[in-house]
């Protein structure tokens, strides 16, 4: 499995991309032909890990840990419908890469205004943000629990991972999804042994993964959260847009004959396996999560849901549920491991996030960065809220100082409401298309109902969070009629998120037809032996010399 790189390296800071999608890296691990299931499974593993990186992230561990504590095993449901959703997107998703050999971002960009591409460009960057919001409040808490550094300083340390990113663009990408692999299992391992040690009722685990009504029922509220406020929040935490274009992008990265329609088939088929495996990873990831908030601590015990209330929580006697955890607790294993798998799921989220940025500012506007420019840029904007919330809280007390952390880390979540109905709509108008991805590859009818049953139901529950988003930024002790307002200006954003989605729907509609209109069908072109993309080459080489007329 030999990587190649031949592509041209640009030496400005900011240049015009309108080419492949990651064009550095784009077709560059070499697969093997003809060879064993196992062999080529290998071959094609990789990509599935950097998407999976994504639903075990911080942004995920305090809502299953909570979630837990607070009403048992019954929100695991949430967690598997959640994964099994997640791996249906992702499929498209790598699917729609290899057959399109267009990213999501490429793919909505050809079919749409140039206004709106910018639009979805800002939103889908805002998400980002907020995602690396947690990436950087998780990544400083856990250098603050295992070395005791100031949490400022800390906050400024994160900004220096992009020296991190800048060696792995130079020891090529079958090693990066490697490294990704690796911190993956460290997670994986650390929770697998502090469960085990905790010795949980397996019989109600089994029990809490079929669905029921009271996982999302108004009632009990305990500590301040229903079965629907946890299950909301772990869906809000599982399903994020940028995973939906990162793997479009990366699942292009394996060299494969595109005028071959059965080695097509192939890669499309192994993708999808790598993808179900590397998510069936997280999904036990996010369980164990849930597992550690009923069996390691006692019901309750936990008041402090925030990464140092968990932290310390596993290191007092008091609150852990049986003998063999607390002789463990009393040595500081048990919180040094949970601080080294926090500080993985940053590092890790760190890699698959400035990938992601790259595949959107390319796709959606054309603008291209070196990686380390780019996350330096990102990572540089995203530290100032939490810089500002470490500054305002210095005075007040540890408690207070680690609530109004965690309470940003999860408001900062709401942009993610916003932006994913932009990347789920279109990837299914897409990939349920036979015009776009031919008869064998466009999805079948039970993919096509159970992907409209999961966007249309995902989407409505994020809106239905969004009003609970808003007042949460006011904080605990927000008045009445602050949450009144706060409710009005979310039904607001959501009249706004309706009105846009009707224009991203018809400005693809047609589009799609103008495409069309102007070639073949994808399986008119793979019998003339031309490539898949044909139909766009002409539209991408008319607005590259608008662009560089509009430049010079």
């Amino acid at each position: 499995m030999k990587e190649t790189n031949s592509a041209p390296k640009s030496r400005k800071l900011i240049a015009y991309a309108n080419g492949p999608s990651l064009e550095e890296i784009n077709g560059t691990v070499e697969v093997p032909k003809g060879k064993g299931f196992w062999r080529t499974l290998l071959a094609y593993s990789g990509p599935g890990a950097l998407v999976a990186v994504g639903y075990m992230d911080p942004g995920n561990w305090s809502t299953s840990i909570t979630g837990g504590q607070n009403f048992g095993y019954l929100l695991i449901s949430i967690i598997l419908i959640s994964s099994l959703i997640a791996m249906l997107l992702q499929n498209m998703a790598a699917k729609l890469g290899i057959v399109s050999r267009m990213d999501l971002a490429q793919a909505i960009r050809a079919r749409t205004s140039k206004s709106l591409g910018i639009v979805l460009w800002i939103m889908t960057e805002l998400a980002i943000m907020a995602t690396d919001i947690a990436e950087v409040i998780g990544a400083a808490i856990a250098l603050y629990l295992l070395f005791g550094i100031p949490l400022v300083i800390d906050v400024f340390i994160t900004v220096f991972d992009v020296l991190l990113l800048l060696l792995l663009t130079r020891i090529g990408f079958r090693k990066i999804e490697a490294i990704v692999v690796t911190l993956i299992m460290v997670i994986l391992l650390v929770f697998v042994y502090q469960v085990a040690l905790s010795r949980p009722d397996w019989l109600s685990v089994i029990k809490g993964l079929v669905p029921s009504a009271g996982a999302i029922a108004s009632h009990p509220v305990v500590n301040g959260m229903s079965p629907l406020n946890g299950a909301l929040g772990i869906i809000g935490a599982t399903v994020m847009p940028h995973n939906l274009y990162l793997h479009s992008a990366i699942s292009q990265t394996r060299k494969i004959n595109h005028d071959d329609e059965d080695e097509v088939a192939t890669a499309v088929r192994f993708s999808q396996w790598d993808s179900n495996i590397q998510l069936s990873v997280a999904f036990v990831v996010n369980s164990l999560l849930l597992i550690m908030g009923v069996a390691v601590f006692k019901s309750g015990a936990v008041k402090d849901p925030s990464f140092f209330g968990l932290y310390q929580a596993l290191s007092d006697s008091s609150v852990l549920s049986n003998g063999i955890l607390i002789a463990v607790a009393k040595s500081g294993a048990l919180s040094a491991l949970f601080a080294v798998a926090l500080l993985a799921s940053g590092q890790n989220s760190t890699i698959t996030g400035t990938l992601t940025g790259q595949v959107i500012m390319e796709g959606f506007i054309h603008m291209k960065m070196p990686l380390w420019a780019r996350r330096l840029v990102t990572r540089l904007i995203s530290v100032i809220p939490v810089l500002v919330c470490v500054w305002m809280t210095r005075n007040l007390s540890a408690v207070d100082e680690h609530e109004a952390l965690n309470t940003l880390m999860n408001n900062s979540q709401v942009f993610l409401a916003f932006a994913l109905p932009f990347s789920m709509l279109p990837l299914l108008m897409m990939t349920d298309s036979a015009a776009e991805m031919g008869s064998r590859f466009k999805n079948s009818l039970w993919v096509k109902i159970c992907g409209w049953i999961s966007v249309l139901g995902l989407t409505f529950l994020n809106m239905l969070n969004l009003p609970d988003s808003y007042a949460g930024f006011l904080g605990a002790h927000a008045s009445a009629s602050e949450i009144t307002t706060a409710h009005v200006l979310a039904y607001i954003s959501i009249g706004l998120i309706v009105l846009l989605l009707g224009w991203c729907v018809t400005d693809l509609y047609r589009g799609n037809k103008k495409l069309l209109a102007a070639g073949m069908g994808r399986d008119q072109l793979l019998a003339a032996g031309k490539s898949a993309d044909t139909m766009i080459n002409a539209e991408r080489a008319k607005e590259t010399a608008e662009d560089k007329h509009t430049e010079a």
